[in-house]
């Protein structure tokens, strides 16, 4: 079927090749490292505050503009069909901590979440609202919270707010009882707060300013300044980040130092007032644990023999490692991920086969262990806000690429499930009308991928369809299937969507990250290429309707197949794109980097410099035919700086010498990493992608 009006795309075209594209000046910089000199005629684009590198950015938006301006009636309908589907006023299931019951909930026409309870005992009570973002945001730009952390009384919260749209979060402490704001700690918070049981004081960690990695953790008594705050500990290691947590019984409080995977754990016993931290072990290399605590034991998640990690106990008084004792196994197939305790059950999360499961396991050692089963062939579940200990009630989430997201109670001792509520999809949405598939395709060392797909009822494989391929492949996140209200505008007109389920993420275990990072990189973009020509031979598509999507390291993905395999694909969306690898990973400085080495490797050692290279999309631009490009970005994103996608753009622009396709480049200039904050907002974003797509399928016909 005809997409959209075929004349408004060759409109779009004929604007594109007569509207001369905006140039970047080119101030040639010689970078010089190992011998090996790299000309950088874009770097003067990291010049946050000059007023040209401003003027550039307006003048890709307004290139952009005029470009897709036939498209502008498409994307304002794509925004509002989108909109259409949300339940605007809508709030989350409560549940249960201390003496009341906690939701979320959103307000017709407003962008931002309203945290609420309500007393747990009194069916009649009335709503007390905790925290309303809404107001927090009025008059700004942009904002983000870090969601409210209550005080084991229910009487007190913190909460982290940053405006500027790059991760400088304050943190504020409000008084339920009075709701007013009693404290501001002005520092560059990372997120962590944890509650003393005395409800006087509470732990956080903060971010170093000039790098904004996760480096120090305090203590924080109210009633005081924030500047006498004590200092509990320093993270000097650049290459690793602190993070807060505590038990659930909220007696201990643990500091994890790591990055992608915890190397260290310490310790205090919060009920002591002179307890002091205790490592439970000092940190070794490839070795990975963090630790949790219930009825006087730790429990170890660890890697020790053990590739997809395993489970070990250790009493508090004598948790040195040689007097570690095994609890759960490790096995070849199954990697263990996370672990919640209950006063008659441990509940662990795992993944099999590239899918999470839950498996319930009894502390009585009669009772056999077993998983909660789910319809889906392709899905991702996960554990909910599971407050307190006695209770046989498991919260979980659940969706699929058919089915929104969904919030069930699990009774673990009659093995029994309760849907709380489906997440409501307004209009004429029925999920029976769409289908879901979980494919391998083989990859050219002989491995198989996962991909799972989704398209509406009555679509045929005779590769006449446009289809969408997601992935991401980094940091071992793995990029699991959920459901996409906002999918069903490209599903209702023909396309299909997918995921691969490519190396350098865990969705087949720890090896599958380890065979996607430093020196085995380039498994990560072959195995995105090879899914892309196994979804060609099997009909599902073909590269005049194929698109790529990815964002961040999605992007650098992005910028790798563009390079590679430009051929294989109608268009290319990369958001955020982390393209610019060497000089990034170079300069320790920018935020995030140096604790990064792990994962891409460090510039100043030869092999990994030249490793990075190779594949680096920015260093491996030349002259040559490109496809349809469109590339976004965030001006104060903190995690992806804004002049990689810009000077990413500037070069391609010099080199491609196929000027008949779309080379689009849009900067929100009041967003950061994840883009607008507002959940509105975030529509638009959305909307110009899918114009962008919709535009390519229909062009041609």
């Amino acid at each position: 079927m005809s997409l959209i009006d075929t004349n408004k795309v060759k409109e779009v075209f004929e604007r594109n090749r007569q509207t001369a594209e905006p140039i970047a000046m080119k101030q040639d910089k010689e970078l010089v490292l190992h011998g090996d000199v790299r000309v950088d005629p874009y770097y003067w684009l990291n010049e946050r505050e000059n007023p040209e590198v401003i003027d550039y950015l307006k003048q890709e938006n307004e290139y952009l503009d005029n470009i897709l301006a036939p498209a502008k009636p498409l994307r304002e309908k794509l925004f509002e069909e989108m909109l259409a589907r949300i339940q605007q006023e809508d709030q989350t299931v409560p549940y249960p901590m201390g003496a009341f019951l906690y939701y979320i909930r959103h307000e017709h026409g407003k962008e931002y979440p309203v945290y609420c309870r309500k007393k747990r005992t009194d069916a009649e009570a009335g709503e007390e609202i905790i925290l309303d973002v809404n107001k927090l945001a009025e008059g700004k730009k942009f904002c983000h919270v870090i969601p409210p952390k209550l005080s084991p009384d229910g009487r007190k919260l913190v909460y982290g707010l940053d405006t500027t749209g790059r991760n400088l979060h304050q943190a504020f402490v409000i008084d339920l009882l009075t709701g007013e704001t009693t404290e501001t700690i002005n520092r560059i918070m990372a997120g962590d707060f944890v509650w003393t049981p005395d409800n006087l004081s509470f732990y956080y960690n903060t971010k170093d300013e000039e790098n904004l990695r996760s480096d120090r953790a305090w203590l924080h008594t109210l009633g005081q300044a924030f500047e006498e705050d004590t200092l509990i500990y320093h993270e000097t290691d650049e290459t690793t980040y602190v993070s807060l947590s505590a038990s659930k019984d909220r007696t201990h409080l643990f500091m994890h130092c790591g990055y992608t995977e915890n190397v260290e754990c310490h310790f205090l016993n919060m009920n002591e007032k002179s307890a002091s931290l205790q490592c439970i072990k000092p940190r070794v290399s490839g070795f990975y644990y963090s630790v949790d605590y219930f009825d006087h034991q730790f429990y170890i998640l660890h890697n020790d023999q053990a590739v997809n990690f395993k489970i070990s106990k250790a009493n508090v008084s004598a948790f040195q490692f040689e007097k570690w004792v095994e609890f759960i196994p490790h096995s070849e197939e199954i990697l263990i991920q996370d672990m919640d305790f209950f006063s008659n059950y441990l509940v662990i999360h795992e993944r099999s086969n590239g899918l999470n499961q839950i498996r319930i396991h009894p502390w009585n050692e009669s009772a056999e262990p077993h998983f909660i089963r789910f319809p889906d062939a392709s899905y991702d579940c996960w554990l909910g806000a599971n407050k307190e200990l006695d209770t046989e009630i498991l919260r979980l989430h659940y969706t699929s690429l058919t089915t929104p997201s969904s919030t069930f109670d699990y009774d673990m001792r009659n093995r029994t499930l309760q849907l709380l509520k489906e997440h409501k999809v307004l209009g004429d949405f029925d999920k029976s009308n769409y289908v879901s598939e979980y494919l391998q395709a083989p990859a050219r060392d002989g491995v198989m991928i996962p991909i799972s797909l989704v398209y509406r009822k009555g679509f045929q494989k005779n590769g006449k369809a446009p289809l969408l391929l997601n992935a991401y492949g980094s940091y071992g996140i793995s990029y699991d299937p959920v459901f996409s209200s906002n999918a069903l505008s490209l599903l209702d007109r023909g396309f299909v969507l997918a995921i691969a389920h490519i190396r350098g993420g865990k969705e087949k275990g720890w090896h599958w990250y380890e065979k996607g990072k430093m020196f085995h990189k380039m498994n990560t973009f072959y195995d995105y290429i090879d899914c892309a020509e196994y979804l060609i031979r099997e009909h599902y598509t073909t590269n005049e309707r194929l698109f790529a999507r990815g964002g961040s390291a999605g992007g650098l993905l992005m910028g790798v197949v563009l390079n590679l395999r430009p051929d294989l694909f109608k268009g290319i969306l990369a958001h955020v794109p982390f393209v610019d690898v060497i000089t990034t990973m170079s300069d320790p400085n920018i935020p995030l980097t140096t604790g990064e080495y792990n994962e891409w490797g460090n510039p100043e050692i030869p092999e990994q410099y030249f490793y990075m290279k190779s594949y680096s999309p920015y260093d491996n631009i030349i002259n040559k035919n490109y496809t349809n490009v469109l590339i976004t970005t965030g001006f104060s994103d903190s995690q992806v700086q804004y002049w990689e996608p810009a000077k990413w753009t500037a070069k391609l622009r010099t080199h491609r010498t196929d000027k008949h396709h779309l080379l689009l480049f849009h900067t929100n200039l009041d967003a950061g990493h994840g883009g607008a904050s507002g959940r509105f907002e975030r529509l638009k974003e959305v909307a110009l992608d899918y114009a962008f797509v919709l535009l390519l399928a229909d062009f041609g016909q």
